[in-house]
């Protein structure tokens, strides 16, 4: 009978293994992790890590943007594409509060919560707090609040452009 030193062994498997699971993942056309989420299905895979991102007790993670955001003090402006968002009614934000639909609100990924802002669409004007982070749609720099994007004319079109100015 053949003995085997386990180090040997050892040693010639591992190759093996490592040019085993290349050639998979270069029979599947990616990485192994690009071939778990083909499988999984391309659209559950975005509609799953969504679900995740939107839930309140991931806040601390959304939070650690905001301490590493540029300085936004008062009189600093931006601007962008906005939306608004309210069928979210009754669930907690970001910050730990219940969303109103209704009240002055927004959602921005990185400033601080209770950050005030001046938001101006079509020459009407707003005052929101941060208190939500988003929009997760590239491209958008604000989420308002039904009640916020009604004031100042953005319902109908439901994204707009809006400039932005802190207040405090």
């Amino acid at each position: 009978m053949l003995k085997l030193n386990k180090q040997v062994l050892g040693k010639v498997t591992q190759p093996r293994t490592a040019l085993i699971l290349f050639a998979a993942a270069a029979f599947t056309g990616g990485t192994a992790s690009e071939a778990s989420a083909r499988s999984y299905g391309h659209h559950q895979y975005h509609r799953h890590h969504y679900a995740h991102a939107a839930r309140a007790e991931f806040a601390p993670w959304r939070d650690a943007n905001a301490s590493i955001a540029p300085s936004f003090g008062a009189g600093r402006s931006f601007s962008g594409m906005a939306s608004f968002y309210g069928n979210e009614s009754g669930r907690r934000t970001a910050s730990g509060q219940r969303f109103n639909q209704e009240a002055m609100t927004a959602a921005h990924r990185s400033l601080p919560f209770g950050t005030k802002l001046r938001v101006t669409h079509g020459g009407r004007s707003v005052i929101v707090t941060i208190n939500d982070r988003g929009p997760f749609v590239r491209g958008r720099v604000l989420d308002l609040s039904t009640g916020a994007a009604r004031a100042i004319g953005l319902t109908s079109a439901g994204v707009g452009r809006i400039t932005a100015e802190v207040i405090s």
